[in-house]
């Protein structure tokens, strides 16, 4: 222990790791107040990447707490992806978090996203607009991308690739890679598929972009959405010029005698963790769907956050259960960051020569060096092992949310809670989506309104993405939600 004096001359007891003072320790909380405070110095790059923290012995000594304190904030902070432990190597920086943004209120709002209805620019907007807490869906945590397992599966990939690997590649993908994704749907997904029947696309967004021709040669000039369903997908659609005509979905999945009743001859569907709703598509409402599609029709199934899951066991794939008529899409972008643009498409057989074709003359093929590391990370279990690391930080922050619409929020309810990033609210008074989300924006919070998501009119709600604060940051941010629709209200 390191005795300092303070401002009155008496002796404290402290660490010489960050200053930190043992009179600064609340009775209460101390675990709580520790990780805050090495989360705080990680953000602000006092502990920088690379960086070790002292053994939990010696600054619980330090601290005169039990060494279980120590641990305790040392585990959150290993879950939350920045820190790591290595054995004898003792317990090292591994990712920071991005600086908080000054607050919303003292700088000016330029334009508002909300004003009008969303047009392709709008999701721009709202990433260019200033805010200090962003609960817009579809983000990750991107502070717990596994950059040290990245940076030694690169290294080993680089040691063992030829000079011939460096050169033009399969349009189709990477081989290793393909052969990892068939195997990681198998094992997660409940699909059968041979690696040939893999392609590898730069997200979600290009195998829309790759369909577009393919299904026009088809004669197929409509492609049904649920409703609500998401505003990308549908402006992806429609910048490919198919129709999107909408179809209800309820509390068992998409309404299929609407389906029917719309005429169009292919589907867009989320099955397994409905966007935004989070329903999830029961077995008779499959059964229909699998009617439908003997029947002529074709599903695109948008697979793109199912390995989310916590309070429900696991749905399979629909491609599980049809090949020949169902065109799967996934991407690692909500399991390991957007920015990699690594995803994969698995087409009908009399589809695939075709969407090879198109691939090709997009861009020859997708970067092959991310794809061998990410093939590595899927081979050696890392990835998986990133997902457990990743479930149990995802549930405290989403029952953070939830007990912040319970508190903040009165009579709004909470859908979609089992699985996924986001979470969707739906609330009582009669106050526009598009207004509360813009009051919002102005107390410095962004989110999505649900009627974005909309083609038919419906009540009003917020979509909340909860994957990427910590607890403490998702309770402020609801708060001030809450805030907004009172003054609104």
């Amino acid at each position: 222990m390191n005795p300092v004096t303070d401002r009155d001359g008496a002796t404290a007891h402290g660490s010489d790791f960050l200053h930190l003072r043992a009179d600064d320790v609340p009775a209460d909380g101390k675990a709580d107040w520790l990780a805050r405070q090495l989360r705080q110095a990680i953000t602000d790059r006092r502990l920088t990447v690379g960086s070790r923290l002292p053994a939990t012995r010696l600054l619980a000594a330090e601290l005169r707490v039990s060494r279980g304190v120590v641990t305790e904030a040392y585990r959150r902070l290993a879950e939350d992806g920045h820190v790591e432990g290595r054995r004898r190597g003792g317990t090292i920086v591994v990712a920071a978090p991005p600086p908080s943004l000054p607050p919303r209120a003292q700088r000016p709002l330029r334009t508002c996203p909300f004003m009008g209805a969303p047009d392709p620019r709008a999701f721009d907007a709202l990433r260019d607009a200033d805010a200090r807490i962003d609960l817009t869906p579809g983000r990750p945590d991107l502070s717990a991308f596994p950059r040290a397992a990245w940076l030694r599966a690169e290294r080993a990939v680089l040691a063992e690739l030829s000079s011939a690997d460096l050169g033009y590649g399969d349009p189709r993908g990477a081989p290793r890679l393909r052969r990892a994704v068939a195997d990681w749907l198998a094992r997660g997904r409940g699909i059968a598929v041979d690696p040939d029947g893999v392609l590898i696309v730069a997200g979600i967004a290009q195998a829309l972009t790759l369909l577009h021709p393919v299904l026009r040669a088809d004669g197929i000039t409509a492609v049904a959405v649920e409703e609500p369903g998401s505003l990308g997908t549908r402006q992806h659609l429609a910048h490919g010029g198919l129709s999107t005509p909408p179809v209800p979905v309820d509390a068992h999945g998409p309404d299929v005698t609407a389906l029917r009743a719309t005429g169009a001859p292919a589907v867009l569907l989320t099955p397994a963790h409905q966007f935004p709703t989070g329903v999830v598509t029961s077995g008779e409402r499959r059964r229909e769907l699998l009617r439908w599609a003997a029947d002529g029709g074709l599903i695109l199934e948008d697979d793109y956050d199912a390995e989310h899951r916590y309070d429900r066991p696991p749905v399979p794939a629909l491609r599980s259960q049809l090949t020949d008529r169902l065109c799967y899409m996934g991407s690692v972008s909500k399991l390991l960051a957007p920015a990699l643009r690594i995803g994969w498409l698995l087409p009908p057989r009399h589809h695939l020569e075709a969407l090879t074709d198109a691939k090709r003359f997009t861009d020859l093929g997708s970067a092959v060096l991310p794809q061998l590391v990410l093939a590595r990370l899927m081979e050696t279990g890392r990835l998986e092992r990133h997902l457990r690391l990743l479930r149990p930080r995802h549930v405290r922050r989403r029952d953070a949310v939830i007990a912040a619409v319970r508190a903040h929020l009165p009579g709004a309810v909470v859908h979609g809670a089992a699985a996924g990033l986001h979470l969707t609210v739906t609330y009582t008074p009669d106050v526009p989506d598009t207004e509360l989300a813009a009051a919002a924006l102005r107390l410095g919070v962004k989110c999505h309104p649900l009627s974005w998501h909309r083609q038919l009119p419906g009540r009003p709600g917020l979509v909340i993405g909860y994957a990427a604060d910590p607890p403490g940051t998702l309770t402020e941010g609801v708060a001030l939600l809450g805030n907004a629709l009172r003054a609104l209200a």
